[in-house]
């Protein structure tokens, strides 16, 4: 489980192929605390550990996990939001995020809002997923490539976020630009609400 309170900032070092499989090895800030088997989010999408040395770790993403999230796109040289598993005796900051990434949606706009930026991200959507949770808000929390954010102004097929200075510069969202794919992980408690009314 995690917050969406991005730790830092990894820089993909290599990519190997490994049947549908991709290995990532990335550089950060925390690499000599990490252990083999430990969960960290990227991108938002939870990977395990499985190889580590005094510079860098490897994780894996299978093939369902590269088709649901934006790490297939992922080229050597660049940044990926980063975030170790949540303390159960800490403060939730953010929201509550699995690292399940539900799937990808694409910055149609990024605006000027006199310091900080607003971006527009459109995703794939139809009434049964709305009806799965698979849905945004006003108001709500949304989580893009592993940041909680509140939703803003959203439509059946868009959601808008405002973006802080601090959150532009410690984060890949200084990278975001109109095209961009990013991951997107819509609220848990939604989804259960959702399906709880399956059952009236």
């Amino acid at each position: 489980m995690f917050s969406g309170i991005v730790e830092g900032m990894a820089r993909v070092v290599a990519i190997e192929k490994e049947h549908t499989n991709l290995h990532f090895t990335l550089a950060c800030d925390f690499v000599k605390e990490l252990k083999i088997d430990q969960s960290i989010a990227h991108n938002g999408v939870c990977l395990t550990v499985v190889r580590r040395t005094d510079d860098t770790y490897t994780v894996t993403a299978m093939d369902e996990t590269l088709r649901r999230s934006n790490l297939g796109l992922l080229k050597v040289g660049d940044e990926v939001n980063v975030e170790r598993s949540m303390m159960m005796n800490g403060r939730l900051d953010g929201h509550i995020v699995q690292g399940h990434v539900d799937m990808t949606a694409t910055c149609t706009k990024v605006e000027d809002a006199d310091g900080s930026h607003l971006y527009t991200f459109h995703y794939e959507a139809d009434r049964d997923m709305a009806r799965r949770g698979y849905m945004t808000v006003d108001k709500g929390s949304v989580t893009v490539n592993g940041v909680s954010l509140t939703v803003c102004n959203p439509t059946d097929d868009t959601f808008q976020v405002a973006i802080i200075p601090y959150t532009f510069d410690n984060t890949n969202f200084h990278a975001i630009k109109v095209g961009t794919v990013v991951n997107i992980e819509f609220d848990i408690p939604g989804k259960y609400i959702a399906r709880l009314r399956d059952f009236d």
